[in-house]
């Protein structure tokens, strides 16, 4: 079967993705990647969108943005909408991934090939 031959899911529907992030199609200031962790600050507090209660949820432990979206099964685009939501309202953190070490902030090569040695050796 093809894509315009299976039924689609409630998420995939132009119109909920329009409801869900309130007709906005971008993030504003927003710098989430796939792999930011996001965490639940706060307990989800009943009278919120059901989306923002399920991330909440859901980030109770650290949670990469891609996760996140394959949970919701939304695209990645409206979970970064919504996560912008949480983060304005200090309702989750973004742990950004970190910045590659320079390199005389890696280990000594030398030390790292004596470990080897010593993994052959077991």
């Amino acid at each position: 079967m093809t894509r315009e031959q299976t039924p689609r899911a409630a998420g995939d529907t132009p119109e909920r993705l329009y409801t869900i992030t309130g007709g906005r199609s971008t993030a504003e200031d927003c710098e989430l990647d796939l792999v930011t962790l996001i965490v639940s600050e706060s307990e989800a507090q009943p009278g919120r969108q059901s989306e923002h209660l399920r991330i909440l949820w859901l980030c109770r432990s650290p949670t990469a943005v891609v996760e996140v979206a394959a949970e919701l099964d939304l695209p990645v685009s409206v979970v970064k909408i919504l996560l912008a939501d949480l983060l304005d309202a200090g309702e989750v953190t973004a742990r950004h991934p970190t910045a590659p070490r320079a390199a005389d902030q890696l280990p000594d090569p030398a030390f790292l090939e004596k470990v080897l040695v010593g993994l052959r050796n077991l």
